[in-house]
């Protein structure tokens, strides 16, 4: 089932529980996805990479936004944009615990014999493409910085 039905079969769902964060949150996803869609020289359909990198920009939007609302005092603001990450967690892959992260990234050091922060991006990039959909990027940058330092 494409992600487009998920998304549809889970807005039947909250208008029928009157979930108006859920909603929100799924209207959100459907929209970026029709958007990508018609993309000028976007394909017909879009590849299981693409809707989760789709999914994980909605996630960290929300997420920065509750971050900007908390440190403001908007606590209010701040929490239905949580609870919309949440709803969007849903439908992204399992995420990598940090100590699974920091294995995969200790592995991609040794394997490019990478030295220091000159080796950085060589290393991001392996990392980027192996993590991809498992762990978020600043996560995998922190790692990647603490390792090579």
């Amino acid at each position: 089932m494409s992600l487009q039905n998920k998304i549809m079969d889970e807005m039947k769902a909250a208008m029928r529980s009157k979930d108006s964060v859920a909603l929100e949150a799924l209207r959100a996803v459907k929209s970026a996805i029709l958007l990508a869609k018609t993309d000028s020289g976007a394909k017909e359909e879009l590849s299981e990479d693409d809707e989760i990198k789709l999914l994980q920009k909605l996630v960290k939007q929300r997420k920065d936004s509750a971050a900007i609302f908390t440190e403001q005092g908007r606590g209010d603001l701040a929490e239905p944009e949580i609870a919309q990450a949440a709803v969007i967690e849903k439908f992204l892959p399992e995420q990598l615990s940090v100590e699974e992260i920091t294995k995969i990234v200790t592995s991609i050091i040794e394997k490019t014999e990478a030295s220091g922060m000159k080796d950085m991006g060589k290393v991001m990039g392996i990392a980027s493409k192996e993590l991809a959909g498992k762990a978020d990027g600043k996560t995998i940058s922190t790692i990647v910085k603490q390792k090579l330092a």
